[in-house]
C-alpha cells in the first residue's frame, strides 16, 4: 500500500486564477459588505435577546439558536452596489473599507441600514477620486503652462542696457567722490523744476 496519496505536498501547487484588479476590488468590497451585514444581524439578535431577558426575567438563550441570515440584498440593489464598486480604484479599496468600518462602529446601524451606509461611503470615495483627479489634471496643466510661459517670457522681454540708464546709483556717487544725499535710496527722487 502506497502512502503517496496521503501526502498532498507531493502534488504541484494549484495555480491561482488571474483576476483583474477591478474584479478583486469588487469581490473584496462585496465580501466586506456581506460580513458587516452578518455582524449587524448578530448584534441585532443579541440586543433582542437581552431585551427579552430583561422583559421576562428569564434567560432562554441557551435554548434558542441564532437565526440564519434574515436580511439579504435585493438583486437590483446588489447590482447597483457592484456597479459602484467597479468604479473604485484598487488604491482606494483599503481606505474605503477602513472608513466603512469606522462608520459602522460609530453609528451601529440596523441591518437594513448597512447597505445604505456602504453606498454613502462608496459615493464619498468616488467623489474624492474625482477631486484628486481634477487636482492632478490642474497640476499637470499648470506645470506644462508654466514651462511654456517661462520660456516665452524670457524671450519677449526687452533687453536691459546697464550703461544707458538715467538712474543714479550709489556707485556713481562714490566714483565721483560726491557725498550721497541723506534720503532713502529705495524711495524715488522728485525734482522740483524752478523757472517755469
Amino acid at each position: 500500500m502506497s502512502l503517496v496519496p496521503w501526502f498532498r505536498w507531493s502534488e504541484s501547487p494549484h495555480k491561482l486564477t488571474s483576476r483583474s484588479p477591478a474584479e478583486m476590488v469588487l469581490e473584496t468590497l462585496m465580501m466586506e459588505l456581506a460580513w458587516q451585514i452578518k455582524e449587524a444581524e448578530k448584534q441585532h439578535w443579541e440586543r433582542e435577546n437581552e431585551y427579552r431577558k430583561i422583559r421576562t426575567g428569564v434567560d432562554y438563550s441557551w435554548l434558542a439558536s441564532p437565526p440564519r441570515n434574515v436580511y439579504d440584498l435585493s438583486p437590483g440593489e446588489r447590482l447597483q452596489l457592484e456597479d459602484a464598486c467597479t468604479k473604485i480604484h484598487p488604491s482606494y479599496c483599503g481606505p474605503m473599507i477602513l472608513r466603512f468600518r469606522q462608520l459602522i462602529a460609530e453609528y451601529e446601524p440596523e441591518v437594513h441600514e448597512v447597505s445604505q451606509l456602504f453606498r454613502s461611503v462608496l459615493q464619498e470615495v468616488v467623489e474624492k477620486m474625482k477631486e484628486e483627479e481634477a487636482v492632478r489634471k490642474l497640476t499637470k496643466q499648470w506645470n506644462t503652462r508654466s514651462r511654456t510661459l517661462s520660456l516665452t517670457t524670457f524671450r519677449t522681454r526687452s533687453r536691459i542696457f546697464p550703461f544707458a540708464s538715467d538712474i543714479r546709483t550709489i556707485s556713481e556717487d562714490v566714483e565721483r567722490d560726491i557725498h550721497p544725499t541723506p534720503r532713502v535710496w529705495s524711495m524715488p527722487e522728485f525734482q522740483i523744476h524752478k523757472g517755469q
